[in-house]
């Protein structure tokens, strides 16, 4: 079996590394692996494949911008990625995350329909049944078309012009009667969302759980943090996030950390990400910056006594897979993807924005914490690469077998 996974960064970023790690799994059980790319560095490797040139993408979105029209460039880079998967010839083409400017969505779904290649769509966040947002939060728009979105300059980026419909149509049309696609979905939430578009509702659908490294992130208490960060034994709330800010109305909900901090003194805070400087913050958080030592993440994953996560909407939640592995209960806001792929028994989330809800939430939590080795071991059996590999590669064998045979056109080494 042959597999071509299109994404848009390489070994950067977490779908990069997601699409690094299954092709590396891919090939430990003899499946062949091609990745297809559009942005990042290029990788010198003859199965991975740089589709679009960096001042292209920049190219295409200006053109975005001025069209109002987010996935409908990649005019050059569409036809190359089209030429190569006619070249390769896979027996399943698994789109991953293919935002980034680089490729034409509906050009390359619809001609991956009209030469019936047998794909895979892999739902990371809601833009392709949305066709404009990468989350629509409370907005339902999605579900009958899109029309005359408010916010679509803060969404599409569109200088001028209000073509959000125009977009939905598009993807729409792109998708209907592709009877050779399934849709998986990282979590349940996003499954249940996605059942519900125009789009792909007479899809089938599965959930597959983002995989990790479960060599790294496993419970392993690093007797050096401890020495250095709480030699008190001071109990430690953990906060992972791309960026930490106080800003209001944050996605990723920094503001609420900090009200916890002050509202609960007796607790240590640690924040690892890049983070907003000159904040007023209360002396119980201590700011980590970015950690780009995975083996460090998991120490201090292993070490917290709790991981608290604020964000208001999330497609899975690699922080609260990363957070159990380690052995550490999670907490936080209900956010859509993490509380339906946690694990019951370790975790609890309240309402987004109850700030008084959640505090109770860390101290009941705090009273009885779980057995850290038994908590890591029924987290890797959910979320490690072997897992996600074994039930990607199921998926592609039941795409394969039970899909009547089609005979496909001749297809045109030119592309598109």
């Amino acid at each position: 079996m042959k597999v071509l996974q299109i994404n848009c960064v390489y070994n950067s970023g977490s779908t990069g590394k997601i699409v690094r790690d299954l092709g590396v799994g891919l090939l430990n059980y003899k499946v062949e692996s091609i990745v297809c790319y559009g942005r990042g560095k290029k990788v010198e490797k003859s199965n991975i494949h740089k589709v679009c040139r960096e001042w292209e993408s920049y190219v295409y979105h200006i053109w975005s911008r001025l069209s109002g029209v987010m996935y409908g460039g990649g005019f050059y880079s569409t036809k190359k990625l089209c030429r190569i998967i006619a070249r390769e010839s896979p027996d399943v083409v698994h789109i991953q995350c293919i935002n980034g400017y680089f490729v034409n969505i509906y050009k390359l779904i619809t001609w991956l329909k009209h030469k019936h290649y047998k794909t895979v769509l892999t739902l990371h966040a809601e833009f392709m049944y949305t066709a404009n947002c990468g989350c629509a939060f409370d907005c339902e728009k999605w579900m009958n078309g899109c029309i005359r979105c408010e916010q679509y300059k803060g969404i599409t980026q569109s200088m001028l012009l209000n073509n959000t419909g125009y977009s939905w149509k598009k993807m729409k049309d792109a998708f209907e009667n592709f009877n050779e696609l399934v849709v998986v979905s990282v979590s349940p939430w996003i499954m249940k969302r996605a059942k519900k578009s125009p789009m792909l509702n007479d899809k089938r659908h599965f959930v597959v759980f983002n995989g990790l490294d479960s060599s790294i992130f496993h419970f392993n208490k690093s007797r050096k943090l401890i020495e250095k960060y709480c030699p008190d034994e001071k109990k430690i709330v953990f906060h992972a996030t791309p960026f930490f800010t106080d800003d209001e109305g944050h996605i990723k909900g920094g503001k609420y950390v900090i009200e916890l901090a002050e509202q609960m003194p007796d607790l240590q805070f640690v924040v690892a990400g890049r983070y907003k400087d000159n904040m007023k913050l209360p002396k119980n958080i201590l700011l980590l910056g970015k950690i780009t030592n995975q083996f460090e993440l998991a120490n201090w994953y292993s070490l917290a006594s709790i991981t608290v996560i604020t964000s208001k909407s999330e497609s899975f939640s690699m922080i609260v897979a990363e957070s159990l592995c380690c052995g550490t209960s999670v907490v936080g806001f209900q956010a859509g993807g993490p509380e339906s792929i946690a694990i019951p028994e370790y975790s609890e989330f309240v309402k987004y924005g109850d700030i008084a809800a959640l505090k109770s939430c860390i101290t009941k939590v705090l009273e009885k914490i779980p057995e850290k080795e038994y908590v890591s071991g029924e987290a890797v059996k959910l979320y490690s690469l072997e897992a996600m590999t074994q039930n990607y590669i199921s998926i592609y064998k039941t795409l394969c077998c039970s899909l009547e045979i089609v005979q496909r056109e001749d297809i045109d080494e030119k592309g598109c």
